[in-house]
């Protein structure tokens, strides 16, 4: 018999009305599928040895013995060793935990379910477990629930409660209520502050979870190990090596003796790993005595990070020669990080590994995989083995669904989006991030707008980090009024949503809005990044603000410490030389890293330092072309093809009722080519009417003018506007994203096109927005 859907008592039931809904819903669906992700708990003070004695088969026993003896605490359990004589409340509490040790917490939650519809008494004692379920399959409503039934029986002032809440709150992604409840308790354990770093850290609020470590400190709040050891991980994943370094000297001081712990050590390499100082990883690992497998896994795992290939691989068959063997674990860190740097091959030398040594290949582990091959762009491999997974949980689906949206494949993407929600899993907040990002490169707007109205249609709570990736949606897709709404309605901003919407008003061309944006931010005290800069960078030199954007260098500089990198430079050259300050960009060019006099000796030093970088390679070429140096050009051609070098090819988006069509320059292969081809012509004949000259010095072929005006009319925005102009009604809005800078030619007859068809088009290239009206870019032909 299924123990989720048993009685536990004969007692009168309440009605379902009076139930919370959670609740009515755990009883009405006992076998929905729910998010695990399973998380360490602080135990409350319930003899936990007792949880130790039982398997999960056990636990089922136990629960059917409570339930067929109602509550007859004086029978035996028939389990040996099981203390006789518990109440009926710890022998329930007993099966709760047990269930969520055993990695079970919707048995948990269903016992849970029966016991608040029996009216039964929940204490301070099973309620933390009850939240730790919760937490492991990321249910934040039932979380809520049961924080409010705390705080009705007035539990909530007993620090195990507290703990559990921040736990469950930080595992569900709610952050902010985490807060709340640590800023509301009346006592504070070191457990209370560690389990707040950890959440605050876990959903990448690192400054608040820093700012938290000094507020420790300054309370006086001595660290335990496991505290220490969030602090570190903290400070790994933020890349801080000077905090990182002073913690590093704390434990030092503080250590009980002369040696520090395995974990705090094995922390700490993995910090210095992570902030790319493999070296001082190494010495702590050498100076290990005892070294367990989650040492050999941080030291493996931080080589892999560091693109040590060579050396991980050494040290992965060295553990085994020292006879300690890799774990799940291990495979679990090692494959997390071949995704992170891209390191394929490797990858599935630990793929193979796996199922040559008969590991039992976990959800987890098979997530993981699925990870690594869409992050190393194999997506073949990634859905091989998402199709062969039997019970799939959300976090594989959202790692199958994100290979898609890292690969751009955006209906590959919704077709899995649709299957998900049809095998009623629901997704989480991460799952339609990944769905707005890949519509936000694609452009695809009205796929966009869908995907927002399924959150607001599933009540989804719309966080930070949903709202930024909303913001930069909008703004992405070219409706920067809808993007701005958004920011001015949410509720809190971190500094990710501050810079989406500055980047998103530079893109379009709104220098003065991104100023105001960037002005706000200061008097709010938020602290701006580098990112900030190159947004406000770009808006000044779209926009051709040249004193602004020379105050903003030198404060970025002086007033908040930021050393510029290529990417401001690069900035301020653009805007000084389209302001016609070619003396001051000069000067400009002269302090950066690298010093070119003209642009040839710029791209022939480019050449000499990195060959292999196709980007420069086109740059000489196009360069000899426009001097009609054909030959020259030839051979830089003749060098990248014999070297398997290809030039990214010019493409063209665009989004019509709901599907993206992408067109290359020259594409034949459309199902509606003839119809295009058709509106080619005719878009040809009427842009000669109106007196429109093609502007044949952007082909950089050596071919005569009228091959040169045919090449031009094939280019990939021409192919989707043509497309887009017979599939959409008159008046209708045209979208386009080209993934090049759109050439003088296309813009000067987009602009006489927006004229002829009364349409607006609106064309995103590889620098900013092009809003075309009536004959008139809003780039003012500054771009």
């Amino acid at each position: 018999m299924e123990m989720m859907t048993m009685m536990v008592s004969t007692k009168p039931q309440l009605t379902p009305s009076l139930l919370p809904l959670t609740i009515q819903q755990l009883q009405h669906h006992p076998h929905s599928t729910l998010k695990f992700n399973p998380t360490p708990l602080q135990t409350p003070p319930t003899s936990p040895s007792q949880h130790d004695l039982s398997t999960l088969e056990q636990t089922k026993q136990i629960h059917a013995h409570i339930i067929k003896t109602h509550f007859h605490h004086a029978l035996q359990i028939p389990l040996n060793d099981f203390p006789s004589g518990l109440s009926p409340s710890a022998q329930w509490n007993f099966v709760i935990t047990s269930y969520t040790k055993r990695n079970q917490p919707r048995n948990a939650l269903n016992v849970y379910a029966q016991l608040r519809k029996m009216d039964f008494e929940v204490d301070n004692f099973m309620a933390p477990s009850v939240l730790k379920a919760c937490g492991q399959v990321s249910w934040t409503q039932l979380g809520k629930e049961i924080h409010g039934f705390v705080l009705k029986k007035g539990l909530d002032r007993d620090v195990f409660v507290g703990n559990a809440l921040m736990l469950m709150y930080g595992e569900c992604a709610s952050v902010e209520y985490a807060r709340l409840v640590f800023d509301k308790m009346m006592e504070r354990d070191v457990v209370s502050w560690s389990t707040m770093i950890r959440s605050l850290s876990r959903n990448k609020e690192f400054d608040m979870a820093l700012e938290l470590i000094r507020e420790m400190n300054f309370m006086q709040v001595r660290p335990s190990e496991v505290a220490m050891v969030s602090m570190v991980n903290l400070f790994a994943d933020t890349a801080n090596m000077r905090m990182g370094k002073a913690m590093h000297a704390y434990v030092i001081r503080n250590s009980n003796n002369e040696h520090m712990g395995v974990p705090t050590t094995t922390a700490l390499l993995d910090m210095y790993a992570k902030c790319g100082h493999l070296g001082l990883a190494r010495q702590l690992f050498n100076g290990l005595t005892q070294k367990t497998v989650v040492s050999w896994t941080a030291m493996i795992a931080g080589c892999i990070r560091s693109n040590r290939l060579e050396e991980g691989t050494k040290l992965f068959i060295r553990m085994q020669e020292e006879n300690i063997f890799p774990n799940e674990i291990t495979m679990l860190s090692l494959i997390v990080e071949c995704g992170f740097t891209g390191a394929l091959q490797l990858g599935k030398q630990l793929h193979a590994y796996i199922l040559r040594n008969g590991f039992s290949v976990s959800l987890a582990l098979t997530t993981a995989l699925v990870d690594m091959y869409g992050k190393c762009s194999d997506i073949r491999n990634a859905r091989a083995l998402f199709d062969s997974t039997q019970n799939r949980d959300v976090m594989i689906w959202t790692a199958m669904l994100s290979a898609y949206a890292q690969d751009n494949c955006i209906d590959q993407a919704f077709n899995l989006f649709d299957q998900m929600r049809t095998s009623g899993v629901r997704p989480t907040k991460v799952t339609i991030v990944s769905l707005l990002s890949l519509c936000a490169v694609a452009g695809a707007l009205d796929l966009g707008k869908w995907v927002h109205s399924y959150i607001d249609k599933e009540r989804m709570e719309v966080d930070c980090i949903l709202n930024t990736a909303l913001v930069d949606m909008y703004a992405k897709c070219g409706d920067i009024n809808a993007a701005g709404r958004l920011f001015i309605e949410a509720i809190s901003r971190d500094i990710c949503m501050w810079n989406a919407i500055i980047t998103g008003f530079a893109m379009h061309g709104y220098g003065e809005e991104a100023l105001d944006i960037f002005a706000e931010m200061e008097r709010q005290g938020v602290k701006p990044n580098d990112i900030t800069f190159i947004g406000l960078l770009h808006a000044c030199s779209h926009a051709g603000l040249v004193t602004e954007g020379k105050k903003l260098f030198e404060k970025m500089v002086h007033t908040f410490g930021l050393v510029p990198q290529i990417e401001h430079y690069g900035c301020m050259v653009d805007l000084l030389g389209r302001a016609g300050l070619l003396d001051e960009a000069h000067e400009m060019i002269k302090s950066m890293p690298i010093k070119p006099n003209t642009i040839v000796w710029a791209a022939t030093q480019l050449l000499e330092i990195e060959p292999e970088n196709c980007g420069y390679n086109v740059l000489m070429s196009n360069i000899y072309a426009a001097a009609n140096r054909w030959s020259d050009a030839a051979g830089v051609r003749k060098t990248m093809k014999t070297v398997g070098m290809k030039k990214e090819p010019g493409h063209s988006l665009i989004e019509v009722n709901g599907t993206v069509h992408e067109f290359l320059m020259g594409d034949q292969s459309h199902p509606q080519i003839r119809r295009i081809n058709e509106m080619l012509a005719e878009m040809r004949r009427k842009l000669n009417e109106a007196g429109y000259v093609p502007d044949t010095s952007t082909v950089l072929l050596n071919i005569d003018e009228e091959e040169k005006e045919t090449a031009l009319t094939y280019h990939s925005e021409k192919l989707a506007m043509a497309f887009g102009l017979i599939s959409t009604a008159p008046s209708t809005p045209i979208r386009i994203v080209k993934n090049l800078r759109v050439c003088n030619d296309c813009h000067a007859a987009t602009k006489l096109l927006s004229k002829i068809y009364g349409r607006v088009i609106i064309v995103r290239d590889r620098n900013r927005f092009h809003h075309f009206r009536e004959g008139y870019c809003s780039c003012g032909d500054y771009w």
